[in-house]
């Protein structure tokens, strides 16, 4: 069962990563708006205006990232089904999005005359040498032949990515007070106004139905100001998933987290209509320090990588984009229990930080 359930958290993990590229923003390049297959090298996976993908770039990449899926939960995962697909397919689409979006960066780095210094030329080229004479050829046959300039070239580039995200958030440094960041938790008691049906989907209640919900609703919030014990009635009528939850402020839908922001401690909020239900919620811990402090640093995150992504996303619709659609339909992970690299990252890391 513990298996299984990591199994499912792998795949969903790497369904979301598809959407996901080097700074968390922006869609990555959409190659399947324009799609060439001629006039390309034999190991021409794309191109970006000039900038060339080779084959060997794009195996390095699915390579270090599928053995690091497959260190934690197996080489079965690639062959899972998902909604779009296998994994396998799922995970070839979010490398080819990263490495887009690297190749993108480093044509807006062009513009905004970010370049390496000389020392971090030479830091790339160190780290390129420490993973490249790390790998067996096993991994190097994996990879296309990759050759120290190969990873030198991918560890470069990485490197300007980072640079011009840096330059273009340099500014961005708001203020974020302790309510913006507040963090609180509550309970409830949710009775629903929807059941499930046979392939899982909300059916929402009809009108006799909703009026019996909230009548019970009405019912347990009565008890309560009489003096019952939330508690006592939580653990007997919620049907919520969970009884206690932890939330910042634009987490929640708006009715909800009205009132609970609205809450002192210990105390309970009237009957409040959701998408799902009729809920009731009591306060029992209005601030936390140090939940409030995280969510500033990740809100001045969220904030940096929109600002972004909103320069990003506008010089990517100017770009050409070119996909040789079948060599990326040949590529697929690979099967050599003999190839192992997944560290390439955590090279680069040694070195850049």
């Amino acid at each position: 069962m513990k298996f299984a359930n990591k199994f499912r958290n792998a795949v969903l993990i790497i369904c979301v990563i598809t959407a996901v590229c080097i700074t968390g923003c922006g869609n990555g390049s959409d190659f399947r708006k324009i799609v060439f297959t001629t006039g390309f090298g034999n190991d021409e996976v794309f191109r970006i205006e000039d900038s060339v993908c080779s084959l060997q770039e794009i195996l390095v990449y699915l390579i270090n990232t599928q053995k690091g899926y497959e260190n934690s939960f197996g080489t079965e995962i690639w062959s899972a089904e998902t909604d779009d697909g296998t994994v396998e397919a799922q995970l070839k689409e979010s490398v080819l999005a990263k490495v887009a979006q690297i190749k993108a960066m480093n044509l807006l780095a062009v513009e905004e005359n970010i370049e390496l210094t000389d020392s971090e030329t030479s830091l790339a080229k160190e780290a390129a040498t420490e993973y490249y004479e790390s790998l067996s050829q096993a991994d190097i046959d994996a990879m296309g032949g990759a050759t120290l300039d190969t990873i030198y070239r991918i560890y470069a580039e990485y490197a300007i990515a980072d640079k011009l995200y840096a330059y273009i958030i340099r500014d961005i440094n708001p203020e974020i007070s302790d309510d913006e960041a507040r963090t609180i938790t509550v309970e409830q008691i949710l009775i629903k106004t929807y059941s499930l049906d046979a392939s899982g989907e909300k059916v929402s209640f009809n009108d006799s139905e909703k009026s019996a919900a909230l009548a019970k609703a009405k019912s347990i919030r009565s008890q309560l100001i009489e003096g019952a014990s939330f508690e006592e009635l939580m653990s007997l009528y919620n049907e919520a998933d969970e009884s206690t939850i932890s939330f910042g402020k634009g987490e929640k839908e708006e009715s909800f987290e009205n009132a609970a922001f609205s809450l002192g401690l210990d105390e309970i909020s009237s009957v409040i209509e959701t998408s799902d239900g009729y809920v009731i919620i009591k306060c029992i811990s209005s601030f936390n320090r140090e939940e409030t402090e995280s969510n500033k640093v990740r809100i001045v995150e969220e904030r940096k990588k929109a600002a972004f992504g909103e320069k990003y996303d506008a010089f990517v619709d100017t770009l050409t984009k070119e996909l040789n659609e079948k060599l990326w339909e040949q590529i697929t992970v690979s099967t050599d229990e003999n190839v192992t690299s997944s560290d390439i990252w955590e090279v680069y890391r040694k070195y850049f930080g």
